[in-house]
C-alpha cells in the first residue's frame, strides 16, 4: 500500500465515520461512545468507553467473564468504519500485503538476557515473551480496539515475569490499515493491576509495526536525531515472543508521559497534551475563539483536566495568530519556548517528516511546565527521512533501489516558490528530497510556521538550525554507521520474522534509498 493508497483509505475512513459531518456537531452520546477527558478529538475517532458497562465488580480492568461478556457485545454492535475499529476487512484494511503465517518457536532459554542495561539502550536487543490467558489474543485484542480495555497477559524479560500486564493495539493507519495476522504496534501497560510495577522503571511500553517504513530505521534515527535538539522519546528495538511464537522486531519507543517529562525538565508537575494524527485535525495551534471545548476537538489532554490549562493554550494560541509580527516575539517569550519550538520546526522539515507538523499540523507533543511555558516536540517518526514507504512498491511488495539521479518528491505544488511538496488526496502534502525550509509560510492553518517565521530574525535563526541539522544528520558519515549497526542487529530476526509488513527484500534496499535521499536533501539544503 503505497502513500497515496494509505492516504485514500484514511480519508476513506473519517468519511465514514458516524461523525464525519461539521467538527462542531462532535461524535454521537450513547453507550460505549461516550469522549474521553479533554473532548472527542478529532484523530480517528473518539476512544470507546466499555469498561464501566461490565466492571461487575468494579476494579476498573475486565476478568476474563466480563471480557467475554463485553466482547460479544462489541461485536453485535454496527460497524464504526473500515472494519468497525473491531471488524477488520473494510476500506484501506491492509490492500495487497502478504499475509502472516505463524513464526519460529521461541523459549526464554533460547535468548540472550541483559542486566541492567537501559531499557531504551541503542545497542541492546531484549526479547519481550507475552503470555495471553488463551489463543485468540488476538481477536480478543481487536475486539476491543479503540477502546478503554486493556487484555492482561503475563509478560517475562531477562527471565523475570511480570505478572497482570495490560496490552492494546494502538495507532491509526498504522492500525486499521493492517489485516490481522500481521504485526500491529501494541501498548503495554506494566501498571495494569499494580501500580508500583515497572519495566527497568517504566511503566508504559510501545512497540511499534513500523508501518510505512520496510527499513525499520527510521523512528530510531529520527528520534535520535531530534534528541539533539529538543525534547523526543528515546527509541531501540525489542524482539516479541507472543505466546510462544516470535513476531520479530519491532521499534521500541519511550510513552509520552510524566516520565519522559522528567527526564528532560526534572519535574513531574504541569500540562501535557498529545496532537493526535488526522487528515483534517486543525491541531496547528489556531486561534479558533475563547472557548476551550473548541480546541478539546483537536488537541487531547494527558495530564489532569485543568481549566486553566485549556484557557493558556487558548492565550497561546490567540497571542500568537493576532499579534503583528514586530511585537510577536516579545509577545511569545513569557508563554512559548521560542527557540525550542524553531528546532521542532526545522527538524520536522529538515528530516523530512511526512506525518508532522509542517504537512498536517499534527502528531506532536505539547507540554506547559510550571512557570507556564510551552513546549514542542516530535510524537510520531515512522514517516520520515522522505516519501513514506519508501522502498516499497504497491501492496508492500519487495522494491529495488532507486535508479540514478531519482528525486524524492517533484517541485512544486504547494505555493509559489515553496517546491517539494506531492499533493495527496484531500490537500495533503508528502515531502521529499527538495522540500522548501520555508514552505508554508502563507498557511494560517500552521501558525507556529506561518507566524513565527514571518518575524525576520526568528526566521533567520531557523534557518540557521536548518543549516545546523542537515550538516551532521543528512551526512552519511554519520548516518551510515548507525544504519549499519542496528541493521546489523535486527536483519537476522528481520529475514525469519514471518509477520512484517514488507518484504526482506525492502528492508534490505531501503538502505540504498534512504542514503540517496539523505545525500540529495543534504546538498539541496546546503547549496
Amino acid at each position: 500500500m503505497n502513500t497515496y493508497t494509505r492516504l485514500a483509505g484514511a480519508l476513506m475512513f473519517v468519511a465514514l465515520l458516524p461523525w464525519s459531518g461539521s467538527a462542531q456537531q462532535g461524535p454521537p452520546q450513547g453507550p460505549g461512545m461516550q469522549p474521553g477527558p479533554g473532548g472527542p478529538g478529532m484523530g480517528m475517532g473518539a476512544e470507546r468507553k466499555i469498561l464501566a458497562q461490565f466492571d461487575k465488580d468494579k476494579n476498573k480492568r475486565l476478568d476474563a467473564a466480563e471480557r467475554s461478556a463485553a466482547r460479544a457485545w462489541v461485536e453485535s454492535q454496527p460497524a464504526m468504519g473500515p472494519g468497525g475499529r473491531g471488524g477488520r476487512g473494510g476500506p484501506g484494511r491492509g490492500g495487497g500485503m502478504t499475509p502472516g503465517t505463524p513464526g519460529p518457536k521461541v523459549t526464554p532459554a533460547e535468548v540472550k538476557k541483559y542486566g541492567t542495561e537501559s531499557l531504551y539502550d541503542p545497542a541492546v536487543l531484549r526479547t519481550f515473551f507475552i503470555q495471553f490467558e488463551n489463543d485468540d489474543w488476538e481477536k480478543e485484542l481487536q475486539a476491543f480496539d479503540n477502546s478503554d480495555v486493556d487484555v492482561p497477559a503475563t509478560l517475562t524479560v531477562d527471565g523475570k515475569v511480570y505478572k497482570n500486564v495490560g496490552l492494546h493495539f494502538r495507532g491509526a493507519s498504522s492500525d486499521f490499515g493492517v489485516p490481522m495476522g500481521l504485526k500491529h504496534s501494541l501498548n503495554i501497560a506494566m501498571d495494569f493491576v499494580d501500580d508500583k510495577q515497572t519495566l527497568l522503571g517504566y511503566k508504559t511500553l510501545n512497540l511499534l509495526n513500523s508501518h510505512e517504513d520496510p527499513t525499520l530505521l527510521r523512528t530510531v534515527l529520527y528520534l535520535q536525531a531530534a534528541r539533539d535538539y529538543v525534547p523526543a522519546p528515546k527509541a531501540n528495538y525489542v524482539r516479541v515472543v507472543l505466546n510462544g511464537e516470535s513476531w520479530g522486531i519491532y521499534p521500541n519507543a519511550q510513552q509520552y508521559n510524566t516520565q519522559l517529562v522528567s527526564e528532560w525538565f526534572k519535574t513531574t508537575e504541569g500540562a501535557r497534551w498529545k496532537v493526535p494524527g488526522s487528515p483534517g485535525g486543525r491541531g496547528g495551534l489556531e486561534y479558533i475563539g475563547d472557548d476551550p471545548a473548541a480546541y478539546q476537538r483537536s488537541f487531547q489532554i494527558k495530564s489532569k483536566d485543568d481549566p486553566k490549562a485549556w484557557a493558556d493554550l487558548v492565550k497561546l494560541c490567540k497571542t500568537l495568530n493576532t499579534t503583528p509580527p514586530d511585537q510577536l516575539e516579545k509577545a511569545l517569550a513569557p508563554m512559548l519556548d521560542i527557540d525550542g519550538a524553531l528546532k521542532f520546526l526545522a527538524v520536522d522539515n529538515v528530516l523530512v517528516n511526512n506525518d508532522g507538523y509542517w504537512t498536517r499540523a499534527s502528531d506532536y507533543s505539547i507540554y506547559q511546565d510550571p512557570k507556564g511555558v510551552f513546549h514542542v516536540f516530535p510524537h510520531d517518526a515512522n514517516e520520515t527521512f522522505g516519501p513514506s514507504g519508501a522502498g516499497r512498491g504497491m501492496g508492500g511488495g519487495p522494491a529495488g533501489p532507486p535508479p540514478p539521479g531519482a528525486q524524492f518528491g517533484p517541485p512544486g505544488g504547494m505555493e509559489p516558490g515553496r517546491g517539494g511538496g506531492r499533493g495527496g488526496p484531500g490537500g495533503m502534502m508528502m515531502g521529499g528530497a527538495e522540500l522548501d525550509p520555508l514552505v508554508g509560510l502563507n498557511d494560517a492553518t500552521k501558525p507556529l510556521r506561518s507566524k513565527l517565521l514571518a518575524v525576520p530574525a526568528l526566521r533567520e535563526r531557523y534557518m540557521a538550525y536548518v543549516k545546523q541539522i542537515a550538516t551532521k544528520w543528512l551526512d552519511w558519515n554519520t548516518l551510515g554507521p548507525l544504519v549499519q549497526k542496528y541493521q546489523a542487529l535486527i536483519v537476522a530476526d528481520v529475514k525469519t520474522d514471518t509477520r512484517k509488513l514488507d518484504s526482506f527484500e525492502a528492508f534490505s534496499s531501503g538502505v540504498e534509498t534512504l542514503k540517496a535521499f539523505a545525500a540529495q536533501r543534504r546538498a539541496y539544503l546546503l547549496k
